[in-house]
């Protein structure tokens, strides 16, 4: 489960990190956020053809842009069923309907800064409030969510309506591992940078992306952070500073 994290690098540094050739105008318009929710609009780092003035296409370039977090299949009724598709298993891609096509050409990076997992109570606590913990790496780099991306049309909209299309998105997860699994049993897919090529390129195939899911996942810091994140609207920096004292991951 990914149902919550932090997004607030500036733009310019994520397309150094990235490489990235350009950004999407509405990405520039985001603002920080620590406490980024699903519905909420996302950064997603793409390869796409490049649209040319004459409607043709163009060589691939890696972009970041935006889109909802919360995937819409292609044959949704309504964009309402992303609500429930914020996170897809790594282990049913090749087979379920909602996240088979995706998987095969609409690959995605989705960087954060860092997330949020919460560990229940240990058994026969008193309290019955569980711990978030906000999970990071520990040089400060981006972490490179595993993601798919869609593209849903609008069918109550006109052609010539530029909102007609919904851009959405959804996180990857797998088996927790390390002290992550005390915490919750799955945390995201995150994708060192040597794998960000193949997983990113359309041209790779379904089975050699997902070979791409198995790879080791790189280990992360746990911080204890208040249980102020609990609350959607609450959206600032002391969400990712660390409690004292810090309770125990066993």
């Amino acid at each position: 489960m990914c149902g919550r994290y932090a997004s607030f690098r500036e733009a310019q540094d994520l397309a150094d990190e990235f490489a990235l050739t350009t950004i999407a105008d509405d990405v520039l318009e985001l603002p920080p956020s620590w406490n980024v929710a699903p519905t909420d609009p996302v950064r997603i780092v793409v390869e796409r053809p490049e649209r040319l003035s004459d409607g043709s296409q163009g060589a691939i370039e890696r972009t970041l842009r935006s889109a909802r977090w919360g995937l819409v299949p292609s044959w949704a009724k309504s964009p309402a069923i992303g609500n429930k598709m914020i996170n897809a298993r790594s282990e049913t891609l090749l087979t379920k309907p909602a996240f088979r096509r995706a998987f095969a050409a609409r690959r995605a990076l989705l960087p954060a800064d860092g997330y949020y997992e919460w560990q229940p109570p240990e058994p026969g606590s008193p309290s019955k409030v569980k711990q978030p913990f906000y999970i990071h790496a520990a040089d400060g780099a981006s972490l490179a969510m595993a993601g798919l991306y869609e593209f849903w049309k609008d069918p109550t909209k006109a052609d010539d309506d530029p909102t007609r299309w919904l851009v959405s998105a959804t996180v990857i997860t797998t088996t927790a591992v390390d002290e992550m699994g005390h915490v919750h049993d799955r945390q995201p897919v995150i994708l060192l940078p040597e794998n960000w090529d193949s997983w990113l390129n359309p041209a790779v195939d379904a089975e050699a992306a997902a070979a791409l899911l198995t790879t080791p996942l790189p280990r992360l810091n746990l911080t204890p952070v208040s249980t102020a994140v609990n609350k959607v609207a609450t959206n600032n920096p002391d969400l990712i500073r660390e409690i004292q004292p810090p309770p125990r991951v066993e």
